[in-house]
């Protein structure tokens, strides 16, 4: 099992529509970033724990936990020029970016990001890093860890 922080607008999709969702799954659509579409498409799996994060917003942290609950398959964004998210270069034959569903798992308390720079278990945390943009990042299990704990106080 692996796990991993996505990062959401939550004005596009928040944990609470996530939690409001039919099944609590939601498409995780429109990443437009390589790194983070093969982390989808090569390394995640059905069950993989995901630390929902909140980002681009007044006050961002950790909104939820939440899992990968499907494979990878075309996200349909890519196909819409009506849509933001719209590629011109993507067919249907071969397109370029991927989604996965994301289920609701827990929501506890909201984790915010000043509080995890001030925990020394999580200085290494992809999130942390100077400069550090990734809409999707891996979390070593001693990092979910501590993150899981912290949720639930």
């Amino acid at each position: 099992m692996r796990y991993w922080l996505m990062k959401s607008e939550p004005d596009e999709v928040s944990f609470d529509d996530v939690l409001a969702a039919p099944g609590q799954t939601v498409a995780w659509f429109g990443v437009r970033n390589y790194q983070a579409r093969n982390f989808m498409r090569d390394a995640m799996q059905i069950g993989d724990g995901i630390l929902f994060y909140h980002s681009s917003c007044a006050i961002p942290g950790v909104a939820g936990i939440a899992e990968v609950a499907s494979g990878p398959y075309p996200d349909a964004s890519q196909f819409d020029p009506a849509g933001k998210y719209f590629d011109p270069k993507a067919t249907p034959e071969q397109p370029r970016w991927i989604s996965v569903d994301v289920k609701a798992k827990e929501q506890g308390r909201y984790l915010l990001l000043s509080e995890m720079r001030a925990i020394p278990e999580l200085e290494d945390m992809v999130l942390l890093r100077k400069g550090s943009r990734l809409s999707i990042s891996p979390v070593t299990p001693g990092q979910w860890n501590t993150i899981l704990e912290l949720l639930r106080a």
